[in-house]
């Protein structure tokens, strides 16, 4: 890509979008062109080729889906793969008929079978059965990685697929019904942190920010405020003990966002097979030792509980990124250095 190429980023508001964006902009690509949601509807294959009609882009990256957590994955089935793909064959498709020069679909790691020989290697798609917890969300993924290889084989385009591993950073969604493990226990420590201190105002002023459906904190009563913490598993019976879905017992990945656009950009720029590629870290650590590390940077000091009668998902989920790092590419920000500096940015 050159500095004056134009580049769509198809959803630039969400964390690895909006990661991918501040990425380009910081190496000086200035022509990027965006719609949020509310503009563009991509679901809807008329609007999505009107857009890019009118635009014309050289090069896309498609980052928008929808997303989230072990509990809206398994209770919004449909919702999860009637939109994904949707948005997926719409942007693929018109890339092909506006004659894109270079598409890069994001997958995930969920593609993979539940119980894949670790770590996951590129061509262990498709061995094995998936996860059912967000098995709808895998199938979307695996379609949209389908027709990257299908429209370069038929036609050949030059779309290619990636598939990072867990991630986490700036602008993560920290809903307390639908986020992904990492910015739960981030926000929920934190409430229960506050909760540990008595701290009522700063409970509230984490809802003011994140605000739940049709709750109004503000006419909350403290009493009310620890009914409301407890409904959410970040105390117990008025204790500062945290509870977490599941043994604690599963093994996962967690990269850094901002590594995740650097990747993308490299990819754009040196990646041109039809084979799917891995962007991870290469580590792992339980979510037990995931809880404790998080537990110590935020500063709770309650008891941590895990609820066994939860689902764990799947077992292990570690990428094989041998294949990247052999193009050039590796990651630069640790898990804890990381996970400071994204507790900073949620505190302010």
């Amino acid at each position: 890509m050159e500095k004056n190429s134009k580049i769509y980023i198809a959803g630039h508001t969400g964390m690895v979008g909006s990661a991918i964006k501040r990425n380009l902009e910081k190496k000086g690509f200035l022509n990027i062109i965006f719609k949020d949601e509310k503009e563009l509807d991509l679901t809807n294959q008329k609007a999505a080729n009107d857009f890019f009609e009118k635009e014309k882009p050289e090069y896309v990256i498609l980052a928008a889906a929808k997303v989230g957590g072990i509990h809206s994955n398994n209770t919004y089935r449909a919702d999860f793969i009637y939109i994904n793909l949707m948005i997926e064959a719409n942007i693929i498709h018109v890339s092909y008929l506006n004659k894109v020069k270079k598409l890069l679909f994001l997958g995930s790691s969920c593609i993979y079978p539940k119980l894949a020989p670790q770590p996951i290697k590129e061509e262990y798609l498709l061995t094995g059965e998936l996860e059912y917890t967000n098995e709808p969300y895998a199938i979307a993924k695996i379609a949209g990685l389908k027709l990257c290889e299908s429209y370069r084989t038929q036609y050949g385009c030059n779309f290619i697929s990636a598939m990072p591993t867990n991630l986490y950073g700036i602008n993560d969604n920290y809903d307390l019904e639908n986020s992904h493990v990492l910015p739960a226990l981030i926000r929920k420590m934190h409430l229960a942190k506050c909760m540990e201190n008595k701290d009522f105002d700063a409970i509230k002023n984490d809802f003011r920010k994140r605000p739940l459906r049709n709750i109004d904190v503000d006419k909350f009563k403290n009493n009310e405020i620890i009914e409301l913490l407890e409904k959410y598993g970040i105390i117990a019976k008025d204790k500062t003990i945290f509870k977490i879905w599941g043994t604690g017992t599963p093994y996962r990945e967690f990269l850094n966002v901002d590594d995740l656009a650097e990747a993308c950009v490299f990819l754009m720029n040196n990646y041109n097979e039809k084979e799917i590629v891995n962007i991870g870290i290469g580590e792992d650590l339980t979510i037990k030792e995931l809880a404790f590390l998080v537990k110590e940077i935020v500063g709770f000091k309650g008891e941590i509980d895990f609820d066994s009668t939860k689902p764990d998902g799947s077992p292990k989920k570690l990428l094989d990124v041998s294949k990247i790092k052999k193009f050039g590419w590796k990651p630069t920000i640790s898990l804890a250095d990381g996970i400071k500096k994204t507790y900073e940015i949620y505190k302010s």
